[in-house]
């Protein structure tokens, strides 16, 4: 059996028993993944992270030390495949933390902000981001898709929970995003 691994980075409010996540970490484990939550607080980041460029440049700064310390053991080349699984400023420290320490690991971007595009890989992950996002533009983003050969599913009048405000219609956006979760793994 290959040895597997996913790692989970939450948002700054998103944290990882919330849904997106949640089922992207039951997926993986009955998938037999080794799973690893980050753990970070950004609560002294939290008010400003939205609007505040510099604020959201020292909480990805902060989110990757703390990601750095606590990976500090994992061996990455015992691994025959390595996920790294991010909500909104997770998915930029998932990126920025796989590219400073060279790891080969496929990215699932849940909800991605502007700068995550900085540091993915082209070809390395799939973007899931909802219309309604007001922290990525659309445009902007499935424009940096295309130009590095990122998949992508955009889900229409999603916010950065990836949800409409319809109960049964997230359900069924939950159902098409954790299908393709599952296609990935």
């Amino acid at each position: 059996m290959s040895k597997k691994l996913a790692i989970v980075f939450p948002g700054a409010g998103y944290h990882c028993d919330k849904p997106l996540l949640y089922y992207a970490k039951k997926i993986a484990k009955n998938k037999d993944y080794e799973i690893i939550e980050a753990n970070y607080d950004f609560r002294e980041f939290v008010k400003n992270i939205k609007e505040d460029a510099e604020a959201t440049q020292k909480a990805l700064e902060f989110g990757l030390e703390r990601v750095t310390e606590q990976l500090k053991d994992v061996d990455f080349s015992t691994y025959d495949r390595v996920v790294f699984i991010g909500k909104s400023i997770g998915t930029a420290i998932a990126a920025k933390y796989s590219k400073a320490f060279e790891v080969n690991a496929e990215q699932i971007v849940f909800t991605p902000i502007e700068v995550t595009f900085s540091y993915l890989n082209p070809c390395d992950g799939f973007v899931f981001h909802g219309t309604a996002d007001p922290l990525c533009d659309t445009d902007m983003c499935v424009q940096l898709c295309k130009q590095m050969s990122l998949t992508y599913a955009v889900i229409p009048d999603a916010n950065h929970s990836l949800e409409t405000g319809d109960v049964l219609i997230d359900l069924k956006n939950m159902e098409r995003i954790m299908s393709i979760v599952d296609s990935l793994m």
